[in-house]
């Protein structure tokens, strides 16, 4: 990332929890400004499940329609399970990653990593992050999506809490962790698309920028939006599954429509072709390519913050 290398193991507790603390709060910061357009995401990824065959509405339709029908307010519907997510995954992808590159680094001769190692630090911490957030990420889901189904179908969760402690007790412990493997996938290639691509961008985009020390605002700004870009294209497809599992309902019969990975993509592709894996890139791209600008470039700042 952007910032100066990790305190060395002797320093105090503060110092080792630095880039926890700096990771996630400016994961929330970013979560909170672009939470309209990922429930607006969510929404499209599931729109093809409830009304198949049916055309898939633009991001603008589905805001301006949430907005007549629910008021301005219902754009954040979710936004505190949102946040709940990103204090746990948020905080634990970007604090592993930074850790695992340090001390990566450190076992290199301090000398920069090749993008295969920057690679695996992305995926270890990915999804090791997941295994931790995933609970919230079901919780974000079922808000984001709960006001689609039929009225006599809605869950009508009150907050966060409500939805979690619902879940384990009408579905079972091990609901809250229902698409984990799908949320791992995604994680992995989350990770790997916007800190390891972000890392490489920088080199890249300093060297055209005349920005040896990769200092500049501009420099980091493009490496984001690049970063922004292959974070949307590598996680995407598993990110739609992920919706998919996390919010499906049982038939009156009691089976799922999906009984895993492989199925949910399966059926995706047969009833949509492989565009269908891209449902809703517009909006999906449109959340990450800020979400990681607002991460990559307020970390510095809230780092320099935290150090005074």
């Amino acid at each position: 990332l952007c910032y100066s290398p990790s305190p060395p193991p002797s320093k105090s507790f503060l110092q080792h929890a630095e880039p926890f603390a700096c990771g996630g709060s400016a994961a929330i910061l970013a979560s909170c400004v672009i939470h309209p357009i990922d429930l607006a995401k969510v929404r499209m990824q599931i729109y093809g499940q409830l009304n198949p065959g049916k055309p898939v509405p633009g991001f603008p339709t589905i805001i301006s329609g949430m907005i007549k029908n629910d008021g301005v307010t219902s754009v954040y519907k979710g936004l505190d399970a949102a946040i709940g997510r990103q204090m746990v995954y948020g905080t634990a992808r970007i604090g592993l990653h930074r850790t695992f590159s340090d001390y990566l680094v450190r076992r290199n001769n301090n000398q920069p990593l090749n993008f295969g190692v920057k690679t695996l630090s992305g995926m270890a911490s990915g999804a090791t992050a997941v295994c931790i957030g995933t609970p919230f990420d079901i919780a974000l889901v079922r808000l984001q999506s709960d006001s689609m189904a039929e009225p006599s179908q809605r869950r009508n969760y009150k907050n966060v809490f409500d939805a979690l402690i619902r879940t384990a007790k009408e579905e079972g412990f091990g609901a809250l962790y229902k698409g984990l493997a799908p949320n791992i996938f995604r994680g992995m290639s989350m990770n790997v698309g916007m800190l390891a691509c972000y890392d490489q961008a920088k080199e890249l985009v300093g060297s055209i920028n005349n920005d040896p020390l990769l200092k500049k605002k501009t420099t980091q700004m493009g490496a984001s939006c690049i970063a922004g870009f292959t974070a949307a294209l590598f996680s995407l497809p598993f990110d739609l599954i992920k919706s998919r599992l996390m919010s499906q309902r049982p038939s009156p019969s009691g089976s799922l429509p999906y009984s895993g990975i492989a199925d949910c993509g399966v059926k995706i592709l047969r009833a949509d072709g492989l565009r269908g894996l891209y449902a809703g890139f517009s909006a999906y791209y449109g959340r990450c390519a800020p979400h990681a600008m607002i991460i990559l470039m307020s970390i510095e700042s809230i780092t320099q913050k935290y150090r005074e």
